[in-house]
């Protein structure tokens, strides 16, 4: 395919992980609500991308990727205590959003976001996972492909918005577009 960046790509697949010699499930599009995405915004991971490009409206797929074209290996060193009063709002521990298994926004001194997976909450810390859920797995993808086709400027256009943080949450902005939580 000659124009590989803005393909409009619907899917709906199946992604299993290595465990105990079996596959396990870790994530399954539903019935009517597939996987969109357009190529080339970092979406998607570029391996996957590149392997579904090639495929055509109604083409299934079965295939792997690594470690290295997923998402890199397992550090120990990302998995961190921290102090509970990081935690704390007006000097109490934010139980509502900070509980064991909780995926939580952070942020660093240079204000770059990232998510934490909280692991254990003790009674002055909280183990808190930084790595990928699937840091560390060999990823097996099985669907089908439900559309590739060139994005329209209006998909696009849409999909800058929200990646520059220009919807806002509000759906008004989006014009009645919006297919995200609030």
């Amino acid at each position: 395919m000659e124009n590989s960046k803005n393909r409009f790509m619907s899917l709906s697949y199946s992604l299993y992980v290595d465990e105990d010699g079996e596959k396990r499930l870790v994530e399954k599009t539903n019935d009517g609500q597939p996987f969109q995405f357009i190529s080339g915004f970092g979406v998607a991971l570029d391996a996957f991308e590149q392997k579904l490009l090639l495929l055509e409206k109604g083409a299934s797929f079965d295939f792997a990727l690594t470690k290295d074209q997923a998402y890199g290996d397992y550090h120990d060193e990302l998995l961190m205590e921290l102090d509970r009063d990081v935690f704390s709002i007006n000097g109490h521990f934010d139980h509502e959003h900070v509980y064991q298994d909780a995926i939580i926004q952070m942020q660093n001194e240079e204000g770059n976001r990232f998510y934490g997976h909280v692991v254990e909450i003790g009674e002055e810390k909280v183990k808190v996972d930084l790595n990928h859920p699937l840091a560390g797995e060999t990823l097996y993808f099985k669907g089908e492909v439900l559309e590739n086709r060139e994005a329209t400027e209006e998909e696009v256009n849409h999909l800058m918005k929200h990646l520059t943080g220009g919807c806002g949450g509000h759906c008004g902005d989006c014009e009645g577009g919006c297919d995200h939580d609030h």
